[in-house]
C-alpha cells in the first residue's frame, strides 16, 4: 500500500514532536508541583507587578475571591495544557492557550522594567516565556501531521466513522491512509507510557515532591514563579480585616510595621552579621514585595526612616500602583528641618522625631527643638508626634503643654531570658558617659519599666502607638501584641519580614477581636 505523503522529512517531524512534549512536560510539571504545595498562591508574582496591567494585578491580591480564581485557573490552566502538548491531543488549542498564558506571565514580569541586570532565565527583553511562546505558535501553525501525538489517531477513529456512515463518498485513498495510520498510532502513543512512568516516579517520591523539592518549595519557577514560601503569602489564611484606629483624620491598621528592618537595621546584640544580612535580604525589590503584602492584609501604613534610600523605593513602589500610608521618622537638627521637609515632599500623611533624638532634647531641656519640629509638621498638614524610649519624653511634652497628635513610646514587658536585672537598670540618656559599663546597660532592654509607662498613658488621652514590643525578637508576638494592647496602647509599630506579616495580622486580629483586660479606652 502507499504510504501517506508526509509535510516534512520523519527527522523533523521527530524533532518538532520532542519540543512540544518538552514543553508540555514543563507545563505539566509546574502546574502538579504547584497543585501539590498546600496553600500556593500566585499573590507574589502578581505582586511584583510592574508593567501593563500592574493595577488590576495588584486589585486582585486584595480581593481573595479573585485570588482564588486565579490560582485555579493557573493551576488547572498548567496542567491541562501540558498534558495536551505532551500527549499532542487537541494540540493547536493547547498551544494557543499557552501563548496567552505566557504572555500574561510575560506581562506580569517582564525582564526589561526594574532590571538589575542578568537573572536566570531573564535576558532583557527576552525570557524563557517569551522563547516558549514563540515555539508553541510555531507548534500552532503546522499541521496535525508534521508531529507525533493523539491528534492523529483521534482523526483516524473519525475518518473510520465517517467511512463506516458514508462508504460509497468515501475516497479511494482513505483504506490507504487507514493502513498507514495504524503505524502513525502505534508511535503517538508510545508517549503514554513514558508519562505515566515519569508522573508515578514523581507521584512516588514524598507526595508528589522529592525531598529537595519539599525543602525547596518557595523556588521560582520559570513560568509562573513561587516569589516566597506557601506559608508566607496563603491569603486564605487571613482570618479578618485588620481592625483600624484613628489619629485625627487619619485612618490607620491597628499594627504598623517599624521601619528599621526594611532599612536595614537591627538590634542584634552582639551579633554582628545581623545587620548586614538584613540589608542583604532587603532589597529594592524585596522592601516592595514586603509593602505589597502589608497591602493584601489590610496593612495601610507603615513607618519608614526619611532618607533616600527609602525615598527612592517609596517611588518605585507608587509608580507601580502602591498606596499605604508612609509616617515619617524624622530627624531634625535643631532649626535645621529639610529632613522633614524631604518627608513632606514625598507623600508622608504623618511624621515624628526620632526616639533617640528627642530623648536627648528633653534630657538637656531643649525644649524648642523639639516644638519646632512638631509645630512645623502639623502646620504642613501631616499628623504630628514624638518617638520616645524615655519616659520623660512624653511627660514633659504634657507638662509643657507641646501640642501633639501621638506619642510614640517603647513598651514592652521583661520576662525573657536575656533582659536585664531590675537592680541596674539605667535610663541610657542619663548616663551615656557610662554606656560601656556592661553591668549597667545591655542592648536588650528598650523600656526600662513597663509599670510606670502604663501608669502614665493611663492617664493620658493622646493617642499611643507602642514600639519595640517584642523586644527586638525576645518576645513572642502574639505575647508582645497582646500585652501592649492589654495595658493601653492604641497601635502597635511591630518590624516584621515578609513570612511573618500574615502571622501577625491574624494575632492583631485575634487579640483585638477577643476578651482584652484593658482599663484605657481607646484613644484613636
Amino acid at each position: 500500500m502507499k504510504e501517506s505523503k508526509r509535510t516534512y522529512p520523519l527527522q523533523i517531524q521527530i524533532i518538532i514532536s520532542l519540543i512540544r512534549i518538552l514543553i508540555g512536560w514543563h507545563f505539566f510539571y509546574e502546574g502538579i508541583s504547584k497543585l501539590a504545595t498546600p496553600g500556593w498562591s500566585s499573590a507574589s508574582y502578581l505582586m511584583d507587578s510592574k508593567w501593563l496591567f500592574s493595577g488590576i494585578f495588584h486589585q486582585i491580591i486584595g480581593n481573595p475571591s479573585a485570588l482564588a480564581v486565579v490560582d485555579f485557573l493557573n493551576v488547572w490552566g498548567l496542567i491541562l495544557i501540558g498534558v495536551g502538548l505532551f500527549l499532542g491531543l487537541f494540540t493547536r488549542i493547547a498551544s494557543i492557550s499557552g501563548i496567552l498564558l505566557l504572555l500574561l506571565y510575560y506581562v506580569a514580569s517582564p525582564p526589561f522594567v526594574f532590571s538589575k541586570g542578568v537573572v536566570d532565565g531573564h535576558y532583557f527583553i527576552i525570557n524563557k516565556n517569551l522563547i516558549e511562546a514563540a515555539m508553541l505558535l510555531l507548534i500552532a501553525t503546522l499541521q496535525k501531521d508534521t508531529m507525533y501525538g493523539l491528534d492523529n489517531y483521534l482523526e483516524i477513529i473519525w475518518v473510520k466513522r465517517k467511512e463506516q456512515k458514508f462508504p460509497k463518498e468515501m475516497n479511494h485513498e482513505i483504506p490507504e491512509q487507514l493502513v498507514s495510520s495504524r503505524r502513525e498510532m502505534i508511535k503517538n502513543l508510545a508517549v503514554i507510557p513514558f508519562m505515566g512512568g515519569a508522573f508515578f516516579g514523581m507521584a512516588k517520591k514524598q507526595g508528589w515532591l522529592s525531598f529537595e523539592e519539599k525543602n525547596l518549595a518557595n523556588v521560582d519557577a520559570v513560568t509562573s514563579a513561587s516569589m516566597l514560601t506557601a506559608k508566607n503569602i496563603d491569603l486564605s489564611q487571613l482570618k479578618g480585616e485588620v481592625p483600624k484606629g484613628k489619629i485625627k483624620h487619619l485612618e490607620l491598621s491597628r499594627i504598623i510595621p517599624g521601619g528599621n528592618l526594611v532599612s536595614g537595621f537591627a538590634h542584634s546584640r552582639d551579633l554582628v552579621y545581623v545587620s548586614p544580612l538584613i540589608k542583604t535580604y532587603f532589597t529594592d525589590e524585596k522592601i516592595i514585595e514586603t509593602l505589597w503584602i502589608y497591602e493584601a492584609c489590610g496593612i495601610n501604613a507603615t513607618i519608614m526612616r526619611t532618607d533616600e534610600n527609602t525615598i527612592r523605593v517609596l517611588k518605585e513602589y507608587r509608580r507601580r500602583g502602591g498606596k499605604i500610608q508612609w509616617l515619617a521618622q524624622t530627624y531634625p537638627k535643631g532649626k535645621d528641618l529639610s529632613n522633614i521637609q524631604l518627608a513632606i515632599d514625598n507623600g508622608a500623611v504623618g511624621a515624628f522625631v526620632m526616639g533617640n533624638i528627642a530623648d536627648l532634647i528633653v534630657y538637656e531641656n531643649r525644649l524648642e527643638d523639639l516644638v519646632l519640629p512638631i509645630e512645623y509638621i502639623r502646620k504642613n498638614g501631616l499628623i504630628g508626634g514624638v518617638a520616645a524610649h524615655y519616659l520623660k519624653v512624653p511627660q514633659t511634652c504634657m507638662e509643657q503643654n507641646i501640642e501633639v497628635d501621638f506619642f510614640m513610646k517603647t513598651f514592652h514587658h521583661d520576662n525573657y531570658w536575656s533582659a536585664h536585672p531590675v537592680e541596674n537598670r539605667r535610663q541610657i540618656v542619663e548616663e551615656k558617659e557610662n554606656y560601656t559599663q556592661h553591668d549597667k546597660f545591655h542592648d536588650n532592654l528598650w523600656c526600662v519599666s513597663a509599670d510606670e509607662t502604663k501608669a502614665f498613658f493611663d492617664n493620658c488621652k493622646v493617642p499611643w502607638i507602642a514600639y519595640k514590643v517584642l523586644a527586638a525578637g525576645a518576645i513572642k508576638p502574639q505575647d508582645g501584641i497582646r500585652f501592649a494592647y492589654e495595658n493601653g496602647a492604641d497601635f502597635t509599630c511591630v518590624g516584621m519580614f515578609d513570612f511573618q506579616v500574615i502571622e501577625n495580622a491574624n494575632i492583631v486580629h485575634d487579640t483585638l477581636n477577643s476578651s482584652l483586660k484593658r482599663e484605657r479606652k481607646w484613644f484613636a
